[in-house]
Parts: structure tokens; sequence; C-alpha cells
């Protein structure tokens, strides 16, 4: 797919913006524990092809780079593709694309999709749906998903802050973000929340049987049950046969 031919989004915008500042946000200071509990729940082994959407600057893929885990970004911010290739260890490759029109097809051991990259943004006129059909056509018959999505129930029961639509699942607010100056601007954000039901039909219908559904924040992956109380849910799920 060429750069003319991918979608814009509201999302971009806060990208341009940020640029590698996101990497200072605190929620971005977890990676390492997080890509160690996905390694062990997705199996993955050095010499395996992990696919990351929505990537960003790259923390993740960086980090299964450094593990001998092949891993292929991609996003649809240029600026976080520049960012995240700027100083990319060997293994870990990157490019802009729509996570809503992936191009891949059972190209991957595992794909994984965290810290809301692209499913949960995607969510406005059905658009997670699109993103996990292109996750699932990437997978390997034998391969494995990491996705992790925002809990509605926390949601309506703490964002004081946002707008949830109950009738979509979107929950809205504004807010501040700062750029590596730290010029402050402030940017609407859209953001699909989920129920583990709701989770668990969805990969159904893409031919991906769920694992587990675990209570997560970042920087704290792990397999405590789904709750009220956790800003996060973190799905594994693995391919099933006759999925295509």
């Amino acid at each position: 797919m060429s750069s003319s031919e991918i979608g814009s989004h509201w999302f971009e915008a806060m990208a341009d913006h940020m640029g590698a500042a996101y990497l200072r946000y605190t929620f971005t200071m977890g990676t390492v524990q997080e890509i160690d509990h996905i390694v062990e729940a997705l199996k993955l082994q050095p010499g395996m092809k992990v696919l990351d959407v929505g990537c960003g600057p790259g923390r993740h893929a960086y980090e299964l780079a450094r593990r001998g885990i092949e891993c292929h970004g991609i996003d649809i911010s240029q600026t976080f593709i520049d960012v995240a290739r700027a100083s990319a260890p060997p293994g870990a490759t990157f490019e802009r694309m729509d996570a809503r029109a992936l191009t891949f097809d059972t190209e991957f051991d595992a794909v994984i999709c965290l810290c809301q990259g692209a499913f949960g943004l995607m969510t406005a006129n059905g658009h997670d749906r699109e993103v996990l059909s292109g996750i699932a056509r990437a997978l390997k018959p034998s391969g494995a998903v990491a996705l992790s999505a925002f809990n509605a129930y926390f949601a309506v029961k703490y964002h004081e802050n946002a707008t949830f639509d109950a009738d979509s699942g979107v929950a809205h607010e504004t807010t501040d973000i700062r750029n590596q100056l730290g010029e402050v601007k402030a940017v609407d954000l859209w953001t699909g929340c989920y129920t583990p039901r709701e989770l668990r039909l969805m990969m159904e219908t893409v031919g991906l049987s769920v694992s587990s559904i675990s209570s997560v924040e970042p920087g704290g992956y792990g397999y405590e049950p789904p709750s009220l109380e956790s800003p996060e849910y973190l799905l594994i799920a693995f391919a099933t046969p006759f999925r295509r």
C-alpha cells in the first residue's frame, strides 16, 4: 500500500505533535515487563516473526528484536515510523500502513496490538473489526495474538473527565499532550472500550480462540481475572483451524 492509499486518522495530528516525546509518558515505561509476559504467553522463541500493529515509536518491537525475535511494526503515523526507524536495533523494521487495511497473509508467528495500538482507536464505524480481520489474516495457521483494550467497566466507573457513549462503547475526552520542547496542545481522544464478553465474541468472528483475558495496567501484565478495577484488559488468543 502506497502512502497515497493510506487513510487519514485523527491520531496522526497527535503523533505529529508528540514525536519522540511520546516515550517520556509514564505509561511507556513498562516495556520490558510487558514483553516478558507477552513472550511467555505467546510462547515466542528467537527466530520467530512478529507483527506489531499500531507500533507507535517502536518500543515493543525494539524489545522483541533485542531478544532475537524479528518484529515488523506498522503505524498510520509517519512521524512515529520515522522515530522508530531512527534507532531501530537489528531485527526491528517499520512501515507506514493503515491498520484498517492490512495487506499481510499468513506471514507471522504472532501479532501484538498493545497500548491501544490501532484496535481501540479504530472503533468508530466498526473499523475495529477490520483491524481484527487483518490481524487474523496475517497469522500463520499456528499463530498467536496479544491485544490490549480499554476496560468498559473501568471507563464508566472512573473516567470522570470523559464522556462514555453507551451505544457505541466509545469514550471521548479532551487532554493535553506535550512535544519535545514541552509545548502543550489540547487534543480530543476517542477510544473504544470493551467487556470481556465482547472481546471473546469479536475474536470468534475472525477465527481466533481466546486463551485468556486478564486485568492489566501498563507495566503490569499478568493473569489477573477480569475485573472492574483495571484500566485495560489483555487478551491472548490463538488461531483456530478453518478460520480462513
